[in-house]
């Protein structure tokens, strides 16, 4: 079929009025298995995902049409980009369709946790009125650094702005990036000054599991952890460990090592269930990105781009 594009998960349902409007013919297949994308592949010249399956170079070799792979969300780590790169099929994405979604989730979370409103929640439906014990810690004063300032990191800071934070940032692929919203630092600023300590990296070779024991021991203070990124970058086990020693006092976890809770080794299990144990973690199912308006406001990112880079 003549700019046929092929979708493979589950898309809010403007996405195909959207595809038409540019002159694509969206083939909606969100429960399409990865054998028959395979054996189907070679007649689209697109194809959009979320995170089905890996676009790996089995299935680039039998998509001999292909033109472009939109990602509808930001992480590209479900997809071969070099493989894609030699064979010039473009690789679009949308991170600013769901960047004002996760930030007001990792604000919402940071606020919630350091006011222990999670467990005074449950505590007063048990009838249990402690305010002592849940007094709370304040964000204003305090000092978060950034770990990667794109999309992501770029709208949290913003949401902070009001909230009388000194917010660093450090991103290792940027120079003169400082903003109104974030001073541009150094690690070396970040591991002395940071009380919070929030991830916006993208899951690569270079960042699976780079927050370790060293990593963590660099810090000056204590810290409260937020990763709304990937859960790859750090271990279970390392997070149990600096939690049990204090290093991290806290952490807001919306990603987790392993998301398949019903899959986990019997290490990640095992640590998994010890850090469910504490009020001082709050998890979320990786839905920072995920609000009914980010939905629908990806497809447009997505439809505006491939359109914009004449890939129809």
């Amino acid at each position: 079929m003549k700019n046929a594009c092929l979708i493979i998960d589950k898309m809010h349902q403007s996405i195909i009025p959207m595809l038409e409007a540019i002159g694509l013919q969206p083939d909606y297949r969100p429960d399409i298995q990865r054998k028959e994308i395979l054996e189907s592949i070679g007649r689209y010249t697109g194809l959009i995902v979320r995170s089905k399956t890996h676009i790996d170079r089995e299935l680039i070799a039998e998509a001999t049409h292909l033109r472009f792979v939109g990602r509808a969300g930001a992480g590209l780590d479900q997809l071969d980009v070099e493989a894609l790169a030699e064979r010039n099929i473009t690789v679009v994405n949308a991170p600013e369709g769901n960047r004002d979604a996760l930030a007001e989730h990792a604000v919402g979370m940071l606020l919630c946790l350091m006011n222990k409103m999670h467990t005074a929640d449950q505590q007063v439906r048990r009838h249990v009125w402690d305010r002592e014990g849940n007094r709370g810690t304040e964000l204003m004063g305090k000092t978060v650094g950034l770990i990667g300032y794109g999309y992501m990191g770029q709208a949290l800071a913003r949401r902070l702005s009001g909230f009388g934070v000194k917010v660093l940032a450090y991103d290792k692929y940027k120079a003169d990036y400082g903003d109104t919203y974030a001073q541009e630092a150094s690690m070396e600023q970040i591991y002395t000054d940071a009380d919070i300590l929030s991830l916006h990296v993208p899951l690569t070779p270079e960042t699976l599991f780079f927050i370790d024991e060293a990593y963590l021991q660099r810090f000056r203070k204590s810290i409260i952890l937020l990763n709304t990124a990937r859960g790859k970058v750090i271990k279970l086990k390392t997070l149990y460990e600096a939690l049990k020693s204090g290093k991290i006092i806290g952490a807001a976890l919306d990603v987790l090592e392993n998301e398949k809770l019903a899959k986990l080794s019997e290490e990640q299990a095992t640590y998994f269930q010890q850090l469910t144990q504490s009020d001082r973690i709050l998890f979320t199912p990786h839905v920072a990105g995920w609000t009914y308006e980010s939905y629908e406001k990806i497809n447009q990112i997505l439809t505006e781009k491939i359109k914009r880079l004449n890939l129809v």
